[in-house]
């Protein structure tokens, strides 16, 4: 199924559409964190603000210890009080930012999710085409290999029918008197027809029943139909030839099996099988 630009443009889309999830998710963690630094920031003002103010505290109690010690205790409490309240808003902010964070993850899962299955009923609607395709494709091959077959069988008939009248003004000639005078009309000539070839690209079943009709039309023997089934080898049929021992390249048995092995209808299915699952595997 070659590329097309409709897919092309889905997959900009697509891809379009985890950039900006991307960016937004990037945008919203930023947020977050300026926002917990900006906490950071603030304690830490405060934590100066504090040393500050326990200098300033410690300078006035070296000057007044005996006024200055309730002050201390005073400014200590006040401190103490306000770090509680800093830490209680340092918290609830950490936690807003923490369950903000875990919100946008969940959204930016959810848009992957429907990105995923847009493109798994895209890719799936793809392959059924493909599938349609190729059953397309197989049934018309079939289609043609039947009307092939029904011509064969129509010359096989014919052949057939020339050779039973050969047979029959033959054995008329048989029974008639040595001395009877011979008519060129009822002469008898073996009918000779050439032989076929096979490269392996043409329907295996149908070349043997052609084969099998001009073997017979010929009267040739098994050896001879090895020898010319030999002969008739081209291309990837005859690399067939290859697999074969040579004392078996006499044995028409063994040639057939091997040309069937590698040409036959069965393997030609295996072939499509094999065809539509490569399809279905590519993205």
């Amino acid at each position: 199924m070659p590329w097309t630009r409709a897919m092309d443009e889905k997959f900009e889309k697509l891809f379009a559409m985890m950039a900006e999830m991307k960016a937004r998710l990037e945008d919203k963690i930023e947020v977050g964190q300026e926002e917990m630094k900006a906490g950071q920031e603030e304690m830490k003002a405060v934590q100066v603000e504090m040393k500050v103010r326990h200098e300033e505290m410690k300078a006035g109690l070296e000057k007044k210890m005996e006024a200055g010690q309730e002050r201390m205790e005073q400014v200590q409490e006040e401190m103490k009080v306000r770090q509680e309240e800093m830490k209680a808003g340092l918290e609830k902010k950490m936690e807003a930012g923490q369950e903000r964070m875990e919100q946008v993850q969940e959204e930016m899962k959810d848009l992957i999710r429907a990105g995923k299955e847009e493109m798994r009923v895209h890719v799936a609607s793809q392959v059924e085409g493909i599938k349609d395709h190729v059953d397309g494709c197989i049934g018309r091959m079939e289609e043609e290999v039947q009307g092939v077959k029904g011509k064969i069988e129509e010359v096989k008939t014919e052949v057939q029918e020339k050779m039973s009248d050969l047979e029959r003004r033959l054995s008329d000639l048989e029974t008639r008197p040595n001395n009877f005078p011979t008519n060129p009309e009822f002469m008898y000539s073996r009918p000779t027809v050439k032989p076929l070839t096979f490269d392996g690209l043409t329907s295996w079943t149908v070349f043997k029943t052609q084969f099998d009709v001009v073997s017979s039309t010929n009267g040739w023997t098994d050896s001879v139909k090895a020898s010319q089934l030999l002969a008739s080898l081209r291309g990837s049929a005859a690399e067939v030839l290859q697999g074969i021992p040579a004392d078996k390249l006499t044995d028409l048995t063994t040639i057939e099996k091997a040309l069937e092995s590698r040409f036959g209808d069965s393997q030609l299915t295996q072939f499509y099988r094999t065809e539509l699952k490569t399809r279905r595997q590519k993205p």
